[in-house]
């Protein structure tokens, strides 16, 4: 397992919102996050902080996760833990009232993957079946697709793309999509935030990811054409490749 984990401001925003990384547990697991944050003034970026530091320690101490069911039980616990904390501390934060962040977080094991998501961060899979999304965006356009109010060609250029059904942080109770997909080897899972994926598009992200080059230079490519097309948000990424069975691999 080969995992890589990259940010970068972009070239419009004064600071960066987004959060992320790749961590190990006791058993040689990984877990791979990232979380754009958004609302208040730099409260953003302590939605998104709280979130990986709080996912980081839990997963670093954990052990025994086997099976799917134990990874969609963590995720759903700890993810359901850190929406309580972001709540309460907004609420007990004047400068931090209405922030929140989103969130994709990925198991990855020797055996499957397991995906939790809130808001429009995106999981995507490269595959023998080719490259697929794997989360579905809680946003309003994507409300607008899937009830054929607009089709996903207008979408990619509607005035409140950026507005989201679900947040992690902004409601005491949040639902989250979890699923588990196989993963194998070659396979390699894509983990973003919106400052990439819209702007870069899936079959640049499918052919830069299928290329020969190693995972740091894939991540500084996706990123670099991220800003030249315009990065006008954060963009932050993690990729994690099934490249044998060795956990000790980077």
């Amino acid at each position: 397992m080969k995992a890589v984990f990259q940010t970068d401001q972009g070239k419009v925003r004064p600071h960066n919102e987004d959060a992320g990384g790749v961590f190990i547990n006791l058993d040689g697991n990984r877990l791979a996050v990232v979380a754009d944050g958004m609302g208040g003034h730099r409260a953003g970026d302590v939605a998104s902080e709280m979130t990986l530091s709080q996912l980081k320690q839990e997963w670093e101490a954990s052990k025994g996760i086997t099976t799917a069911g134990d990874a969609e039980k963590w995720l759903m616990e700890q993810i359901s833990k850190v929406n309580g904390m972001l709540f309460d501390h907004a609420a007990n934060h004047l400068e931090c009232d209405g922030m929140g962040t989103t969130i994709v977080a990925a198991i990855a094991t020797d055996s499957f993957l397991t995906m939790a998501h809130i808001g429009d961060s995106r999981g995507y899979i490269l595959n023998e079946s080719g490259f697929t999304q794997i989360t579905e965006d809680h946003s309003l356009v994507n409300e607008l697709v899937k009830t054929g109010q607009i089709s996903k060609e207008d979408a990619e250029h509607h005035p409140r793309k950026n507005v989201l059904l679900r947040a992690l942080g902004t409601e005491r109770i949040v639902e989250m999509d979890i699923k588990t997909i196989t993963f194998e080897e070659g396979d390699i899972l894509l983990l973003c935030s919106d400052g990439l994926s819209n702007k870069v598009s899936e079959n640049e992200m499918a052919d830069i990811l299928g290329n020969d080059t190693d995972l740091n230079e894939k991540a500084s490519t996706l990123i670099q054409l991220a800003n030249e097309y315009g990065g006008e948000d954060n963009i932050t990424l993690a990729i994690v490749e099934f490249s044998g069975n060795s956990k000790g691999d980077q």
